[in-house]
Order: structure tokens, then C-alpha cells, then sequence
């Protein structure tokens, strides 16, 4: 069960994403804009409106950023053999109208962990997730991929599923649980998106659950000094960097509380 404590900061966590996007501040300071009659501020807004338009649509100033903050992805050949690989979820919603699974980028999550699973890197599949919705706590993300995994030749007793987390605190504490309970031991391979490794390696160490990193869908790619990355601006980074300081805020959040 989900403490009150543990709800409010659910709830709080979901309300501060509006506040920390970047297309709200541009937004914001448009209106300002707008509707001043101050024609200094009013410039001074419209001019602080496309600096702030320029720098998060650039590709290579995100590149660069999600390139300091990601932990660097580990070669095959770094790689020994876990007792289980822990997959954090968070990379699917159901579509109740179709009756079907939609899949988003952090799916790379779940299909790198099949992949080393039948490498033979890892032994057992342990799948953290559960609705991290407000509206619809019903709609658990791991009992509606169990089937999509077993169908993927993942044998059920090889996979652990934990349903009850709202968050990445909630992640290791109920996956903790569950390790305990089955007398799961490790080595532990935590697989997870490039950019939330750090939060998730913090809260799993919190709670006594030490694992090796290995970062799956990175942001950050090969440097490139080309005219587009460089000077044309890019729609779907402004969405990328979202994510991003979400990610970031969160980190620091859960450092604040002690989550990691």
C-alpha cells in the first residue's frame, strides 16, 4: 500500500512538471508581451521570448547538456552475468478505444532487457511499474505488459513483475519487497533510459539494492558539427527538453527527501 506521505509527493511531483516545461515559460512570457503597456518590458519579453525559443529547439546545445548529465551506455564487452536485470517502466499507456498497448520511446527499456536476457547476461527479468496516473491508479503498466513479455519468450518463471509503484522511490521500495519475499540474490543489472539512471541507481541504493548501470535510449548522440544541428531549430527538442528538466528536478527532489 501507498502511504498519504507518499501520495501528496505523487501528486505535488505531477503538478510541478507544468511548471518546469519550457514551452510554459515561453508561453508565459509571450502573453507578458502582449498585454503590457510598458514598451521596455514588452521588449524585453518578446526578446527573452525567442532566446528562450532559440536555445531549447537547438539539437546541439540539448546534445551537449544530456551528454554531461546521461550515464555513458556499457559495451557488451564490460558486461558480466546478473542474477536479474531490473527494468524501471514507465514507457507505455492503454488505449482503451483500440483495446491495445501503446508503446513510447522508453520502450528501449524493456527490449534491451529481453535482448540480454537471451544473451544470457541476465538471468531473470524483474519489471518495475505501476499506473504513475492520477485519474486511472487501476491501470497497471506491468500486469498489462506481463503478456507482451512472456509472448516475447521471456518464460514466467523467469519474470517478476511489481505493480503497485506510483514513482522511482516507490520502484525500490516495492521491488526491495519483492526481492526479499522470492530470496531473489543479485548481482543486479538496473536498465533503465540514460537520463533517469542516476535517479534510479539512487533510490535502489537507499533501500539496499546495489546494481551496475545499463543505460538504454540515450538523448545524447555522436557530436556532430553540421549546419542543422548547429543553427536550425528543432520542434521536437523543445519536447526532449521537458523530459529532461523534469528529469533533472526530480533528481534534486529525491535528494532533498532522501529518496536517493
Amino acid at each position: 500500500m501507498v502511504s498519504n506521505k507518499g501520495y501528496m509527493f505523487f501528486i505535488l511531483s505531477k503538478l510541478l512538471v507544468f511548471t518546469i516545461t519550457p514551452l510554459i515559460w515561453i508561453l508565459a512570457l509571450l502573453l507578458f508581451a502582449i498585454f503590457s503597456k510598458d514598451e521596455k518590458r514588452k521588449r524585453k519579453c518578446l526578446r527573452w521570448t525567442l532566446g528562450l525559443t532559440l536555445f531549447f529547439t537547438n539539437p546541439f546545445i540539448f546534445n551537449e547538456c544530456a551528454r554531461l548529465w546521461e550515464i555513458p551506455a556499457t559495451p557488451f564487452s564490460k558486461l558480466k552475468t546478473y542474477n536479474a536485470g531490473i527494468v524501471l517502466g514507465g514507457m507505455s499507456v492503454n488505449d482503451e478505444e483500440l483495446n491495445r498497448v501503446q508503446f513510447f520511446r522508453s520502450t528501449d527499456r524493456l527490449l534491451q532487457a529481453i535482448d540480454l536476457y537471451k544473451r544470457g547476461v541476465i538471468k531473470k527479468i524483474i519489471f518495475t511499474s505501476g499506473s504513475g496516473r492520477i485519474l486511472r491508479p487501476e491501470m497497471k503498466e506491468a500486469i498489462l505488459l506481463k503478456p507482451y513479455i512472456l509472448k516475447m519468450g521471456v518464460p514466467e518463471e523467469d519474470l517478476y513483475i511489481e505493480s503497485e509503484s506510483n514513482n522511482t522511490r516507490e520502484n525500490a521500495l516495492f521491488t526491495k519487497q519483492l526481492i526479499d519475499k522470492q530470496k531473489i540474490q543479485g548481482p543486479f543489472l538496473m536498465i533503465t533510459s540514460a537520463f533517469h539512471m542516476r535517479r534510479g541507481l539512487g533510490c535502489f541504493n537507499r533501500v539496499g539494492i546495489s546494481s551496475e548501470p545499463y543505460s538504454t535510449d540515450r538523448f545524447s548522440g555522436k557530436r556532430e558539427f553540421v549546419f542543422d544541428t548547429l543553427f536550425i531549430p528543432n520542434i521536437s527538442t523543445l519536447n526532449d527538453w521537458t523530459g529532461f528538466i523534469h528529469e533533472i528536478v526530480g533528481f534534486i527532489t529525491y535528494k532533498a527527501m532522501r529518496y536517493a
